[in-house]
């Protein structure tokens, strides 16, 4: 079981929006030398909504194979079309991810019935860890905590990114887990915000964008937290607009990237600039 700071990392890109994969593998080695635990590639923070299928899988070719076993690489292989998913996750399989993130089908909303067949269908059809991803502000739909209790009885079904930032969800659902014999089952934050008290509770980590910009920091305050001890925490600032654009700003402004995103999202609004800046020196990231 991975445990601590995952990194949901960026998808650099260059001007006009091409993937920029040099910058990818130099982040890459920064989050391995900083201490990451994982990298989650293609996620909600890589712009997985406006990557090509063929963008898509050239992302995890490049994260897994840079990696090369130095660290694992989790692939983002959701989508709101079962036999996509399924497509998407047998790829990652075949190039050697550890696991699939895989994201509760958005815009369709699917009943809890939907989700539960959904997942196993999944897992049933491709041997590679699955860790299900809740993110109800974006995809509508929620995952309901008795549905990811039906699922962690699907064999490899192995975890959960819970975003829903309700620390009493979070709560209930790793109480009722290890009820269930179940405290294997892998509980991450998918919010920087409520990631820490979380792990207080007994998950096992975050997911985490802060880990973009400060990745030391972060791999230093989840060892700490897991370990019981009560660290020091920066998030707010890099959320003041939509993920991913104020990490974007961020690592372009520590000039690790260009910050180009891809439409319809938009730069980081001017009255923002001076709070990102300010907490990134704060955070001694620049």
């Amino acid at each position: 079981m991975l445990k601590g700071s995952l990194v949901a990392i960026v998808t650099p890109m260059q001007d006009g929006g091409a993937l920029d994969l040099p910058a990818l593998t130099r982040l890459i080695d920064l989050h391995i030398s900083s201490g990451t635990s994982g990298i989650v590639i293609v996620g909600t923070t890589g712009e997985s909504p406006t990557v090509n299928v063929e963008e898509h899988c050239l992302l995890i070719k490049t994260a897994v194979e840079h990696a090369a076993g130095r660290i694992p690489v989790i692939a983002g292989t959701g989508a709101n079309a079962t036999t996509e998913a399924v497509e998407l996750t047998a790829y990652a399989r075949k190039i050697g991810a550890s696991s699939g993130l895989s994201v509760v089908p958005y815009y369709n909303k699917p009943s809890q019935e939907g989700l539960y067949r959904h997942f196993r269908t999944i897992a049933e059809k491709v041997d590679l860890p699955l860790i299900l991803y809740n993110v109800p502000g974006r995809t509508v739909a929620d995952l309901a905590g008795e549905t990811v209790l039906r699922l962690a009885q699907v064999p490899g079904i192995v975890g959960i990114k819970d975003a829903t930032a309700d620390l009493g969800r979070g709560s209930e659902l790793l109480r009722a887990l290890s009820v269930a014999g179940r405290k294997d089952f892998a509980v991450y934050s998918g919010d920087d915000l409520t990631g820490l008290p979380l792990m207080f509770m007994a998950a096992h980590g975050v997911i985490s964008v802060t880990a973009n910009v400060a990745p030391k920091l972060m791999a230093e305050m989840c060892a700490a937290a897991l370990a019981g001890d009560c660290p020091r925490a920066l998030h707010r600032s890099l959320f003041v607009e939509a993920n991913p654009i104020p990490v974007k700003w961020a690592l372009a402004e520590m000039g690790l990237i260009r910050g180009d995103l891809r439409l319809p999202l938009a730069p980081l609004a001017a009255a923002h600039h001076e709070a990102v800046r300010s907490a990134l020196r704060e955070a001694g990231c620049t």
